[in-house]
Formats: C-alpha cells, sequence, structure tokens
C-alpha cells in the first residue's frame, strides 16, 4: 500500500513548484532568455519538478512492489507497465527525465529557448502525472 502522506507531501512541494513555473510563463521569449534571474529559477524549478516526479514514482513502485526500474526512464516504463499511466504519458516523462539529466549535469549547453518553451507548453504533462497519481493513492 502507497504510503499516502509521503506521496500528499511530495505532491504539495511539487504544486508548489508548479506555481512558481507558471509565474514565468508570463515573461515573453526575449526578457526571459535574457535575464538569468527568470531563466535560472525557472531551470532549478523545473529541476526540482523533475527530481519531485522521479521521487513520486519510485515511491508508488517501491510501495507496489513492482520490478525495480533500471534507470530514471525505466521508472515510467514500470508505471506504464502496470498501467499507471498511458503511453504517451510515459513516453513525454521518459523524456522529462532524459531533460533532467540535461538540467544537471550539461548545464553549459542548455538552450534556454527550449526551457522557455517547455515551461510554457509542457507543465500539462505534469499536471496530468499528479491528477493519476492522486487518484491511484
Amino acid at each position: 500500500m502507497v504510503k499516502r502522506e509521503i506521496v500528499i507531501s511530495r505532491i504539495d512541494k511539487l504544486n508548489e513548484y508548479m506555481r512558481i513555473l507558471k509565474s514565468l510563463t508570463k515573461y515573453d521569449r526575449k526578457t526571459y532568455i535574457n535575464d538569468p534571474l527568470i531563466y535560472g529559477s525557472a531551470e532549478r524549478f523545473l529541476h526540482l519538478s523533475i527530481e519531485c516526479i522521479l521521487d513520486i514514482a519510485n515511491h508508488v513502485i517501491a510501495d507496489m512492489r513492482y520490478r525495480r526500474p533500471e534507470n530514471n526512464k525505466d521508472i515510467f516504463l514500470v508505471l506504464h507497465e502496470n498501467k499507471i499511466i498511458d503511453e504517451k504519458l510515459k513516453n513525454n516523462l521518459c523524456n522529462m527525465a532524459g531533460f533532467r539529466n540535461i538540467l544537471v549535469h550539461d548545464y553549459l549547453k542548455l538552450d534556454r529557448a527550449l526551457v522557455y518553451d517547455i515551461i510554457n507548453n509542457n507543465l500539462n504533462d505534469i499536471e496530468d502525472f499528479i491528477k493519476i497519481v492522486v487518484e491511484y493513492i
């Protein structure tokens, strides 16, 4: 059984990060790209959001005694195998897990415009994940 209070506390934190990310969508692309406080905030809170998703998903997997994932992308394959998430969300979250590695390890080559596009067009994947987990637990 999923330890509901642990997952809920992480979802609360994830919702906080989402509010911050959404507040950054008010900036136009040029302002965003040229202001280190804005793009730095976006990069950090996107990173933290992805970490929360990984943590929540790992918690669900462990508590439900599903097979142990081999890496971050595999986490979402496990959730898909067990019919927690659909194919489309699995693919999008796998991409997000890959992007987490760019945020953490390849930050020197990070494309600010790409992060801008992500926070303006792809936060719905995180919202979908939150809804599914809340319904599941």
